[in-house]
């Protein structure tokens, strides 16, 4: 029983994540729904990006992932086709000790157009996912399987 009230307690507490706004006039982040998994981070100025330029976009904020986790930033599903860029990394991964004074979150895209894009101070470009993460202890061995699995998209014809 006690276990039970236990995870009740654990389901119904919310997540605290430490954020400071380099500058005042910058909202803080968002979930726009109450389901939505990631919160919307935004621009913190005015910029036009050249075709095929890779910049790295201020947010204004400096923000700590809760102990025992990290911050994965990735882009919103919209930039692509409203804005014609991409995150040029991929995702973005900010660990929960890049928190100092000025350890500002960028959002870094890739204009992948023949047009300059702007973009707007404010203007939501990426979405942020607070997830759980552990440090390994590595454990050298000699062999980690005695089957080959096959290679890079061989999952249909593996066998366990």
């Amino acid at each position: 029983m006690l276990n039970l009230l236990n995870h009740l307690n654990l389901v119904n507490q919310t997540m605290i994540a430490k954020i400071k706004r380099l500058n005042k006039d910058i909202e803080l982040p968002k979930y726009h729904t109450s389901e939505s998994a990631g919160f919307d981070i935004a621009s913190s100025v005015d910029i036009t990006i050249a075709p095929g330029e890779v910049v790295k976009i201020p947010t204004g904020l400096v923000i700590a992932a809760p102990k025992g986790h990290f911050l994965l930033i990735a882009a919103r599903s919209s930039l692509p086709s409203k804005k014609g860029l991409t995150m040029a990394n991929g995702i973005g991964v900010v660990d929960p000790d890049y928190a100092g004074p000025n350890d500002e979150v960028h959002i870094i895209v890739h204009n992948f157009t023949s047009k300059p894009v702007d973009v707007k101070k404010g203007e939501r470009l990426a979405q942020g996912v607070f997830l759980r993460t552990e440090q390994a202890q590595w454990e050298e061995v000699n062999q980690l399987r005695d089957v080959d699995r096959g290679g890079i998209g061989s999952t249909g014809g593996y066998q366990s």
